[in-house]
């Protein structure tokens, strides 16, 4: 009996999609090992260690995003339960909620917009255009409703998905130091903030700090995407229009 030759296990071993599920997850199980050795630093986010990780090892085996999804798409799809069990922490905190509702109304009308414009404009001033230009709009909302509002207004979904992944990862590294660095203490204003900016990434980091920012957060990533869900139809595609037109 001759031995098999790695290479032919490998090609064999790919094609299966639970290789893909486990690897997405011993990804984050080193990255959150590596969170916690490090103290707990925004830099060394599990998210972010998880995904390099990943890009990593697709590049080396030379394995195409789309068979890797076939088998990581479980994850994918439990974003959406995952979303909804935010309620419980929110219900814990409902007398909170409640005391600042106004204020949390206007930072959100704030937050959205200004999500949204700047992510537009910036592009529209490094040449992006069209397409590309209209897929930046919802880069701040969790990633189900981003894929859909992208899909309405003329933009990539896949493009979308990665831009909402990168602001996602990116918010939640830079958002503790940041709102130390202006003195926010007020952790319901720090949750908020990180959830309508960084969505579920940012909204996983708020509770790693702090309970109620977490809440806040959750509160922030829903009413987010609800609202930028209504406007990004409205407003993307005119403020492309009027920037590169």
């Amino acid at each position: 009996m001759t031995p098999a030759d790695p290479a032919e296990i490998w090609t064999y071993l790919r094609q299966d999609p639970l290789l893909w599920l486990t690897a997405t997850l011993v990804a984050y199980s080193l990255g959150d090992l590596a969170f916690r050795r490090s103290g707990r630093r925004p830099l060394v986010n599990p998210v972010l260690v998880a995904v390099a990780l990943l890009a990593v090892l697709l590049r080396v085996t030379g394995t195409p995003y789309e068979r890797y999804f076939d088998g990581a798409q479980f994850v994918h799809f439990m974003l959406g339960p995952a979303t909804v069990a935010l309620a419980v922490p929110l219900y814990a905190n409902l007398r909170l909620i409640r005391s600042a509702f106004w204020p949390m109304l206007a930072a959100l009308a704030a937050g959205s917009v200004t999500a949204l414009v700047t992510a537009v404009g910036i592009g529209a001033a490094f040449g992006l255009r069209g397409e590309t230009l209209l897929s930046l709009a919802p880069k701040s909302v969790t990633a189900p409703v981003a894929l859909g509002v992208s899909e309405t207004i003329g933009g990539a979904p896949n493009l979308t998905a990665v831009l909402v992944i990168i602001t996602g990862i990116t918010g939640a590294v830079v958002a503790t130091p940041l709102l130390n660095l202006f003195r926010i203490r007020d952790w319901r204003a720090r949750g908020l903030a990180v959830g309508v900016a960084a969505h579920g990434i940012g909204t996983a980091r708020a509770f790693q700090v702090n309970e109620t920012a977490g809440a806040f957060a959750g509160i922030g990533m829903g009413l987010n995407a609800l609202l930028t869900a209504l406007i990004a139809p409205l407003l993307a595609p005119w403020l492309v229009a009027l920037l590169t037109g």
